[in-house]
């Protein structure tokens, strides 16, 4: 969401930012727009000023005993004209709010320019790819074959893009979500939360899922949403909320079930784990100052990296050019792991630097020691990790030739001590 003021201010700067998303120039029609809203308001706020000055004139002559019938029919008249003027203003501030809010943030200056994800940039890579004396599986054969993940069962009840993870399989998922909220809190200072996974039309609107991407949510009768990444309900938690700024920044993590219909996927994936209507997530999510955004995305993504550093699984990380960029981020950095499967590298997180742009739409401030006025927040946020993609990963990394899996050292405590997971029949 956008100041229209600051646009009216910085035309060129925005249509710049806008061109750079892929977009036609935006503020001429939205100034439009805003000048409608403004003409309306004070054409409502001359004719209060008008009813003002008629309703003195009432005064004096009733104290000069003189008949104010007319001028009382004018006041009359003014109040309609008034009313018409103030629904003309607030019909025009609709119309603005909804142009403003289906636009997307605008791009830092350092985000590299670009189409599509073919424009990213690597910008550091970590972990040697391992080397198989044998032609590696993708991640459904491997645990299909193992007898503990099961599409069939799961399209009977639920339909496409459902899996039912049974056993070791079922075990490791929970393990690897137990394993990354504790790297998180013991360590990454975050502080774990357990949100609800329904939500309002207000939650879904702050963090920018509408009304722009409503295709791709899950609504249910009552209307509540199922959320799509603990992101909404976790940036949420400080809406409306005036934050003194010595508790900033604020650090939250959360393991949620996610839910997307997947509307655009068609054709994309449609074999194993890696797009589900359905999966498992930890989320991180950061509020801070203007000033430590830049910084905080950094941390963010270290983070996440460090989940997978632990897990040696082989990644690399890119940051996103403005064609390939998520609808609410200033600056993303994706971190794509190995999938030796698949031949290739695949996102297992997101982190993205939102600016102000979230806390503008849920009014989100903090207020400096001292100051008077207050500034909008700073949101942040980010997978650490998609648990789903972690265990579709750790499957193909440590895939054996008898197609047994090996269990990473970092997920043996969680695990029992489990060492291998065994071969079908082993």
């Amino acid at each position: 969401m956008f100041d229209i003021k600051w646009i009216r201010e910085n035309q060129d700067a925005f249509d710049r930012a806008m061109t750079r998303r892929g977009l036609a120039p935006q503020a001429a029609g939205l100034i439009a727009l805003d000048t409608t809203r403004r003409d309306a308001q004070t054409k409502a706020q001359d004719i209060q000023a008008e009813r003002n000055r008629l309703s003195k004139d009432i005064g004096a002559a009733k104290a000069k005993g003189e008949d104010a019938q007319a001028i009382m029919d004018e006041v009359s008249k003014t109040k309609a004209a008034e009313a018409e003027a103030e629904k003309a203003a607030e019909a025009a501030s609709v119309v603005l709010n909804k142009a403003l809010s289906e636009l997307p943030n605008l791009p830092a200056d350092d985000v590299p320019d670009g189409p599509d994800e073919a424009s990213n940039v690597e910008i550091r890579s970590w972990g040697d790819k391992p080397n198989f004396d044998f032609p590696p599986k993708e991640h459904f054969d491997i645990g299909e074959a193992l007898g503990l993940m099961d599409f069939d069962t799961a399209a009977k009840m639920s339909g496409a893009r459902f899996v039912l993870l049974s056993g070791a399989l079922a075990r490791m998922e929970r393990a690897l979500a137990n394993f990354m909220l504790d790297l998180h809190t013991s360590e990454h200072a975050l502080t774990e939360v357990n949100p609800p996974a329904l939500v309002n039309d207000a939650a879904m609107f702050g963090t920018g899922q509408l009304p722009k991407f409503g295709e791709d949510l899950f609504k249910t009768e009552d209307g509540l949403w199922l959320i799509p990444t603990a992101e909404v309900p976790l940036t949420n938690i400080v809406a409306g909320a005036i934050i003194e700024a010595e508790y900033l920044p604020r650090r939250y993590t959360a393991m949620t079930w996610c839910f997307r219909s997947e509307a655009g996927a068609s054709g994309k994936d449609t074999r194993g784990m890696i797009r589900q209507h359905q999966f498992t997530k930890v989320e991180m999510v950061t509020v801070c100052a203007p000033e430590t955004s830049a910084d905080e995305l950094e941390r963010m993504t270290g983070c996440a990296e460090e989940v997978l550093k632990r897990l040696k699984l082989p990644f690399r990380t890119v940051v996103l050019c403005t064609g390939d960029m998520g609808f609410g981020a200033q600056k993303t950095y994706d971190i794509e792991v190995w999938l030796p499967g698949q031949d290739r590298y695949r996102e297992i997180s997101s982190c993205s630097n939102c600016g102000d742009f979230q806390a503008r739409r849920m009014k989100a401030r903090f207020k400096a020691k001292g100051e008077k006025g207050t500034q909008f927040v700073h949101t942040l946020n980010g997978s650490g990790l998609a648990v789903g993609r972690t265990l579709v990963a750790v499957l193909e990394n440590y895939q054996q030739a008898d197609g047994s899996v090996v269990v990473p050292d970092a997920l043996r405590p969680y695990m029992g001590g489990l060492e291998v997971i065994p071969a079908n029949g082993a």
